[in-house]
């Protein structure tokens, strides 16, 4: 099916969305006392067109390799990263004054897409109580490490470029009683260098990806499976994706594609020399 019937209703919503503020010239801030639900609503929209499955990957391109679509992309995609940062930031600091942090954290707005997205993950790796995992991006509320913990049992250390989301990250584990299992470290993709780990993660939001690759390839050896986590199809309208130019120096051995309301499409790929 065409992907062009979208084109009016990509631009209609990027419009609708620059009426609560321009981030570029406004930061962050000028969004702080919007009713989140309200973006929600319209980035909903956007996800029914991500999730359309009769678009083919190449029909998707006409969208995605646009100029005149860039604009509502841009902004599309800023307001996405932005809803998901402030939802698990709210997230995180609820769990804090939570009587019952456990329901508190099952109440997150996206905790459904993260089981599918575990167990899609889980086919790509052996993850098992013997393994050590580290999750480049953890963010506020590391529910990814989170999971692999609860359902492997595995060791897992998230990595966090700044300070005070590291913080909070450690503040949730604490609270949920998981700060032997889990380790929040404070620092760029570099760090790994001194970290002794069996998997290495890669979240979709993780920037500037040329260069987050670049290190990973220094730093790691040909052994280590390395999953990253990227946008595919017309789910790219969401994020920019990663590709074949950031992984210059990896072999790419297989693909998950998501199923459902799970946005991620998780890639193994492995060092080559």
């Amino acid at each position: 099916m065409s992907c062009y019937k979208y084109w009016g209703k990509i631009s209609e919503i990027a419009d609708n969305l620059l009426l609560y503020g321009d981030l570029d010239k406004y930061g962050e801030s000028a969004l702080d006392n919007v009713d989140i639900n309200d973006i929600i609503e319209l980035l909903d929209e956007v996800e029914i067109i991500a999730h359309d499955n009769t678009i083919d990957f190449d029909s998707a391109k006409h969208i995605l390799d646009d100029e005149k679509m860039n604009r509502a992309l841009k902004l599309i995609r800023e307001f996405y990263v932005y809803v998901g940062a402030r939802l698990e930031t709210e997230n995180a600091l609820k769990i804090l004054e939570s009587d019952n942090p456990k329901a508190t954290l099952d109440s997150f707005h996206f905790y459904d897409r993260y089981i599918g997205l575990i167990n899609n993950e889980s086919q790509l790796v052996r993850f098992n109580s013997q393994k050590t995992f580290v999750f480049l991006g953890s963010g506020p509320l590391p529910l990814t490490l989170i999971m692999f913990n609860k359902v492997f049992g595995c060791k897992c250390i998230g990595i966090e470029i700044q300070e005070t989301v590291a913080e909070l990250s450690r503040e949730v584990l604490k609270k949920l009683n998981l700060e032997n299992e889990i380790e929040i470290v404070v620092g760029d993709e570099t760090v790994i260098k001194d970290l002794d780990y069996d998997i290495l993660m890669v979240a979709a939001l993780a920037e500037p990806k040329e260069r987050v690759f670049s290190n990973i390839w220094e730093y790691v050896d040909v052994d280590t499976p390395i999953i990253y986590r990227t946008y595919t199809g017309m789910r790219a309208i969401l994020y920019s994706p990663v590709t074949e130019k950031d992984t210059r120096g990896f072999h790419k051995e297989v693909m998950v594609l998501p199923t459902g309301n799970t946005n991620n499409t998780s890639v193994l790929i492995r060092k080559i020399i």
